[in-house]
């Protein structure tokens, strides 16, 4: 399978170095390469690419609100949006993820890591780094004060669709979550599908987000149970 990847970023350097780094790489197919968010909406709705490389800092429409309006508007499947960013935008970074961005990459990524992002996100994988994806989340949630109210939703879920959620904003993957509840990983997956529908939810990044609001998880505070 082809996937059909978009750049959008204001930097022609960079612009330029990952649109080269996709066209020299085998599955991987350039659809379009924006300078701003305007034009990455536009080409998104015209070129229907399966990945978006999403710079966040860009002039007129930045990438948070080119990703909250590209999700919005478009037909299933949905494309995935990748955001570059650097350590020193932590803030900008959790914006990105609450508006439905499926992951992040860091500028200084290696070439070959690159690839492998766009590869493991076109497949429904969401996080390419959970370590890091905590890192950034928690250094905003130190500042934001979880607040119950903020999801109501949660009232929706199970006592074990809870304890998911939990986990969820911890970093786990499906086959840790399963080894610690003792479930197989079909039944963890089947309860992240019901915990995305009642949270109405569009990535696993957006279920990491919601479980810091909630307060599931506590910025600096041991998982546990």
């Amino acid at each position: 399978m082809t996937i059909r990847v978009l750049v959008a970023d204001d930097q022609p350097l960079i612009r330029a170095g990952l649109v080269s780094l996709c066209d020299a790489a085998p599955g991987l197919m350039i659809v379009g390469a924006a300078v701003d968010g305007d034009q990455a909406i536009a080409l998104a709705a015209s070129t229907a690419p399966d990945v978006i490389l999403m710079d966040i800092r860009m002039p007129e429409v930045d990438g948070i609100v080119a990703t909250r309006r590209i999700l919005a508007d478009s037909p299933d499947p949905a494309p995935k949006v990748l955001v570059l960013t650097t350590f020193d935008l932590d803030e900008y970074v959790y914006a990105a993820l609450a508006a439905g961005a499926a992951g992040f990459l860091l500028k200084d990524t290696p070439p070959d890591r690159i690839i492998g992002a766009i590869q493991t996100i076109a497949t429904g994988d969401i996080l390419l780094a959970p370590q890091i994806t905590r890192r950034l989340i928690e250094a905003y949630a130190r500042h934001h004060r979880p607040r119950a109210t903020e999801r109501p939703e949660l009232t929706a879920l199970t006592a074990r669709e809870t304890e998911v959620l939990r986990l969820i904003g911890t970093g786990s993957s499906n086959a840790e979550i399963a080894d610690g509840l003792l479930l197989s990983e079909a039944t963890v997956k089947t309860h992240v599908k019901r915990i995305m529908g009642k949270l109405r939810l569009s990535s696993r990044a957006q279920a990491v987000v919601a479980a810091y609001e909630s307060g599931l998880v506590v910025p600096g505070k041991p998982p546990g149970r």
